[in-house]
């Protein structure tokens, strides 16, 4: 599809696969909405006609033409169904393209997934996988089909040390992404479970809807176990290897390892309060000494403090919360038996 509202319309929340190929800009939008507020509906439209006509008007017809010819299956739309896409749709027929347009814009897109969302997580059973940082649940999750993971979803990896280059998608597009990705997997897998990684309110920035998270906070558990050790050696591949290849991808080798480290300390700095400041500055100092030490070619020091952060935060939060909570577990077990029991749903 293409999306002809204007560049901020799309920005706060569009869908994906979607082009922005708008019918105004962001100034030319907001003169007419000044105009119509002032003279009414009829003069908004001159203005808008005048606004958009000779080269400029020819222009953004040939976008539209391009895209029409590429993507014959396709529709456009603007927020409600409304003048813009009309216009449009009236533009292209003229230039010999019948090209449809969604009835009820983005406006009644939106509804159906938010509607859709809350239809599915309360009807579709779902399946948490839970346990500890570091025990690989997201690579579980990924392996079966019948899954939905949040985290990408969210271009985030769920922990406070979890932001990734490019940002996240606004709040909007990723509620749109998950009303998609439920849409899908309820028609894929009827009567099947949806599994589903523990999540907490946020990933990141991105918080789940509501309906989603209370169904979440009831619905049986699948919970992985791992000793220690692996569990730093699977945060050291996330969270370093990985993370810095993503860093270094996006911006190069110099820039990206800049970075990834100032990454690695505002991760650090944002639960300064909760280590409690003898413990921050312990972990901050091994940090620095791991990062020197990895820019030197010897990236082995970041699992000390990796094992700290594990050990003595993340692992004692997880069993207060744990504590909190009466789930059904379903099983609990090593990645290996958790992967073939999930197999058998």
């Amino acid at each position: 599809m293409f999306d002809t509202r204007a560049p901020q319309e799309y920005r706060k929340g569009s869908f994906p696969f979607v082009a922005s190929l708008p019918l105004m800009t962001d100034a030319e939008r907001a003169r007419v909405g000044t105009c119509y507020k002032r003279e009414g509906q009829q003069a908004a439209i001159e203005l808008g006609h005048r606004l958009v006509s000779g080269n400029t008007k020819k222009d953004r017809l040939q976008q539209w033409l391009d895209f029409a010819r590429a993507h014959p299956d396709g529709y456009l739309f603007c927020w409600r169904g409304g003048l813009r896409s009309q216009t449009v749709q009236q533009w292209l027929r003229e230039a010999g393209v019948d090209y449809p347009r969604v009835i009820g814009g983005y406006k009644a897109m939106r509804r159906f997934l938010i509607d859709t969302t809350e239809q599915v997580v309360t009807s579709h059973p779902l399946c948490v996988i839970a346990g500890r940082t570091g025990c690989a649940k997201t690579d579980l999750l990924n392996a079966r089909p019948n899954s939905i993971d949040l985290e990408a979803l969210a271009h985030h990896r769920g922990s406070t040390f979890g932001r990734r280059p490019a940002g996240q998608p606004s709040q909007i597009d990723f509620e749109n992404r998950l009303g998609i990705a439920l849409l899908r997997a309820n028609h894929a897998f009827a009567g099947r479970p949806l599994l589903l990684e523990d999540e907490s309110l946020l990933i990141g920035r991105c918080a789940l809807p509501t309906a989603l998270r209370q169904t979440m906070a009831t619905a049986p558990r699948v919970m992985v176990e791992r000793p220690l050790e692996e569990r730093v050696e699977h945060s050291f591949r996330n969270y370093i290897l990985h993370k810095l290849d993503e860093w270094q991808a996006a911006q190069g080798e110099e820039q990206g390892f800049l970075s990834f480290a100032g990454d690695l300390r505002q991760s650090l700095a944002r639960i300064h309060r909760r280590l409690g400041g003898q413990r921050y500055q312990a972990l901050s100092a091994q940090l620095e000494a791991a990062l020197v030490a990895h820019q030197r070619g010897d990236n082995s020091g970041h699992r000390a403090w990796i094992r700290v952060l594990l050990r003595d935060y993340y692992d004692p939060m997880y069993d207060y919360q744990l504590r909190q909570q009466r789930h059904e577990v379903l099983m609990r077990g090593a990645p290996a038996a958790v992967a073939e029991y999930l197999a058998s749903l």
